[in-house]
């Protein structure tokens, strides 16, 4: 199977030295060091455990805020908006 990798220079010229220094192509090298590594215990997906996902949880001290539909957040913003009005209108 074809596919493409993004090599750093450093990495690339690493690559190509030891292939060049076995004798062999890069894609051989290049197969038998993820095989190697693939095989590799430290790999074993096993040995990983996952730290469990954080969890949000509501302060006991908070007060609960009922939901609310669009049109109360709107009535709410509206009238207080008028509230504003009238306090400008009045200074």
């Amino acid at each position: 199977m074809r596919t493409t990798l993004d090599l750093s220079d450093a990495l690339f010229r690493e690559l190509k030295t030891r292939a060049a220094l076995r004798g062999v192509t890069m894609k051989d090298l290049l197969n038998e060091l993820i095989a190697v590594g693939l095989r590799s215990p430290s790999l074993d997906t096993a040995a990983f455990k996952r730290s469990p996902l954080p969890v949000a949880r509501r302060a006991s001290s908070q007060p609960r805020i009922p939901a609310r539909s669009n049109a109360e957040l709107q009535r709410i913003l509206d009238e207080e908006d008028a509230r504003n009005a009238r306090l400008h209108a009045d200074n």
